[in-house]
């Protein structure tokens, strides 16, 4: 989606919800373009330790391109499966700003990011990292409120200067910088939320979304304990305390059939044998906007294919095994009436 439409519809969004008026995006997320970044920190001690998440080490950022500048950070292991030695031997990255980024920064207005990594060493593992960043492209085609994430070519350097890793990775725009786009706000809660809190071609939209990159590790409602709801998606309303109208947002598509990983398994309890079968999840609730938001799949297909074949870097083999598998999806919403069948699947 273009900025300026982006922005027409985030307008349109504020007037409906009597949100605020939406703010630019951060200088990161404005650009589609790929950076080069060198991260200098003790790195083989982040990965040796990646359940060791209340040690945020000192490093510093440099940016290569597209313009030089150097920022001290915090890092330390996030994320839950892929801090798992037996999936990754590299985890995901949380990158923090000790010292508020200057407004002339790359980085300006940014306080904490999510860095998604390589998870392996073997250089066919970026591949996994570039689909995972063209889920979210494709989100951005489908909302406004979609996350947006930044490819970047990331050196990671000891801090003595020794070279560990150059490895593709993507930063993940903050989900209060998202809202703030839109006018919106973040919602936090630990409360479990009902289908009818949400609004419901939003949420018929993202469930959909999730159907059609087979992806299953997700709940709208609640997160596990302790948590705030909900399991790999964000809340946003016109206000950070309303409980009605809610809009969900998606994240973390690592164990999507479109991705493919290879630690990726289906949940328990939903017989299916592999990741890439898809089955339904979105609620029974909003199936009648569901049939409505399968129409704007069908309009934006050309729209949803460009955004996978725009993703840099990746190889041709995966680019058409990902397009494929997204072909395949359109087969099955062809028509209201194939709608409807994927939409029996749905649950209470």
């Amino acid at each position: 989606m273009g900025a300026k439409l982006a922005l027409a519809v985030a307008l349109a969004v504020a007037a409906q919800t009597g949100a605020s008026t939406p703010k630019a995006p951060t200088r990161l997320f404005a650009d589609d373009q790929p950076i080069h970044v060198q991260i200098r920190a003790p790195i083989a001690a982040i990965v040796a330790t990646p359940n060791d998440l209340q040690t945020a080490r000192p490093g510093t950022l440099i940016v290569v391109t597209p313009e030089a500048e150097q920022l001290s950070i915090l890092l330390s292991p996030r994320g839950h499966a892929r801090r798992n030695k037996d999936a990754c031997k590299f985890p995901p990255l949380k990158v923090e700003f000790p010292v508020k980024p200057e407004k002339i920064s790359l980085f300006e207005r940014q306080h904490r990011l999510k860095l998604t990594t390589h998870c392996r060493m073997a250089p066919a593992h970026q591949n996994l990292v570039l689909l995972e960043y063209a889920a979210y492209r494709m989100f951005n085609v489908l909302s406004p409120v979609g996350l947006r994430a930044r490819v970047a070519n990331v050196d990671y350097v000891e801090t003595d200067g020794k070279p560990f890793a150059s490895r593709l990775g993507f930063f993940v725009e903050d989900s209060g910088d998202a809202a703030a786009r839109n006018g919106l706000a973040e919602v936090k809660t630990s409360d479990q939320i009902l289908p009818s809190q949400l609004d419901p071609a939003a949420a018929a939209r993202a469930a959909i979304f999730e159907y059609m990159i087979g992806n299953l590790d997700w709940s709208m409602r609640a997160d596990h304990p302790g948590l705030n709801c909900c399991h790999n998606f964000k809340l946003m309303a016109s206000s950070p305390n309303v409980r009605t109208g809610l809009v969900p947002v998606p994240y973390d598509f690592d164990y999507s059939g479109l991705v493919n990983a290879p630690y990726a398994l289906p949940p328990e309890g939903i017989p299916i044998g592999s990741v890439r079968e898809r089955r339904y999840r979105g609620y029974c609730i909003h199936n009648p906007q569901a049939l409505a938001v399968a129409g704007e799949f069908r309009a934006k297909r050309s729209d949803l294919l460009a955004a996978l074949a725009a993703v840099p870097r990746l190889e041709e083999g995966k680019r058409r095994s990902a397009s494929a598998y997204l072909e395949s999806f359109f087969r099955e919403i062809a028509t209201d009436d194939e709608t409807r069948k994927l939409l029996k699947t749905c649950i209470n």
